[in-house]
């Protein structure tokens, strides 16, 4: 079912700002990762851990959420379809792993945060869990413009399913040869 060509853009538009927006936001929390490892200053480190876990609740999981869901309607409302090219398959798969990890990610995120409320961090309080937030988000924004190079690149490939919606929709190649072969002969 292919939409109307502004419903379309429409569409089209809240994907791509919802996906680079959320490709914004975690390199933005990657920043405030890497302030709370290696910030000396104790009221920073604690804004850092503050502001990722706000940044995170509020701006990452809803773009995320919003990247998938506006990538169905796109992938549902266009020619390209779920489940036609492997591309399009690759960013679906992509894109709800890095969202469910990222539900997973905020509880480590929601840690530091909570710890850094109660009490000054210190280099070595909670180091494990502070450089995991950091390569977290540094995957992510790896898998994210992976994601970004899909959309963009559009390698080729169908997939049996897309091969055979091409196949129902191309007219029998023997009947229109047959009547393609007839038309001289009537004129």
């Amino acid at each position: 079912m292919a939409m109307p060509p502004g419903i379309r853009k429409l569409a089209l538009t809240a994907h791509v700002a919802s996906s680079v927006g959320w490709l914004g936001s975690v390199a933005a929390f990657l920043a405030l990762a890497v302030i709370g490892v290696s910030g000396q200053e104790p009221q920073r480190v604690r804004g850092a851990y503050f502001g990722m876990a706000a940044v995170g609740w509020y701006v990452i999981v809803p773009l995320a959420f919003a990247s998938l869901l506006t990538g169905l309607v796109q992938s549902l409302g266009t020619t390209w379809g779920l489940f036609r090219h492997y591309w399009v398959l690759a960013k679906l798969v992509l894109t709800a792993l890095a969202t469910f990890l990222l539900l997973l990610h905020m509880q480590v995120a929601d840690r530091v945060s909570a710890t850094a409320a109660r009490r000054d961090l210190a280099a070595s309080d909670l180091n494990g869990l502070r450089i995991q937030l950091i390569a977290d988000a540094a995957a992510a924004v790896v898998l994210l413009l992976t994601t970004t190079a899909l959309s963009i690149y559009k390698p080729r490939g169908v997939t049996p399913y897309g091969w055979r919606a091409q196949q129902a929709h191309r007219p029998d190649r023997q009947a229109q040869a047959e009547r393609d072969a007839e038309l001289p002969a009537r004129a």
